[in-house]
């Protein structure tokens, strides 16, 4: 039986694809479960535009994080921890805080599993923060302050 899958499905394709399934695990898992669709001739049609806009709004989100990326280079961000008087952070600072102060500081919104930290930041300092996300790489610089 052939089916359009709804969502990607681990082992056999991914979402808005016209897949071949045996009948019992199209009937009785892939659409009850909601995860694909039997592959009529209207079907075919509404999974082939999906597919062109899920591409072109890809294309269009890379070319929006390449621009957030290069304007970050020139941003100065500033995150200001409790540390004790050696310097120590008390809480470390992660993706999700770096993300959300890009965004309340730099006015850039991005996305935080385009923020490849190797391990949270944990002293006072300036800091080089990698990001990358497909074939766009970058970095930029953020400042950790006592309160």
């Amino acid at each position: 039986m052939k089916v359009i899958l709804i969502k990607d499905v681990k082992g056999m394709g991914r979402a808005h694809e016209e897949v071949e399934t045996s009948d019992g695990h199209a009937l009785n898992y892939l659409i009850p479960k909601k995860f694909a669709i039997p592959a009529t001739p209207v079907a075919k049609k509404e999974a082939e535009t999906r597919r062109k806009q899920v591409i072109d709004s890809k294309e269009v989100d890379a070319a929006l994080l390449a621009q957030n990326i290069a304007a970050l280079a020139d941003a100065k961000i500033i995150i200001t921890m409790k540390a004790n008087e050696k310097g120590h952070l008390y809480d470390a600072v992660g993706e999700s805080e770096i993300a959300k102060a890009a965004k309340e500081q730099a006015h850039i919104d991005l996305p935080e599993e385009v923020i490849k930290l190797e391990k949270p930041i944990k002293e006072l300092g300036t800091f080089e923060v990698p990001v990358a996300s497909a074939d766009t790489f970058g970095k930029f610089s953020i400042t950790i302050e006592a309160e």
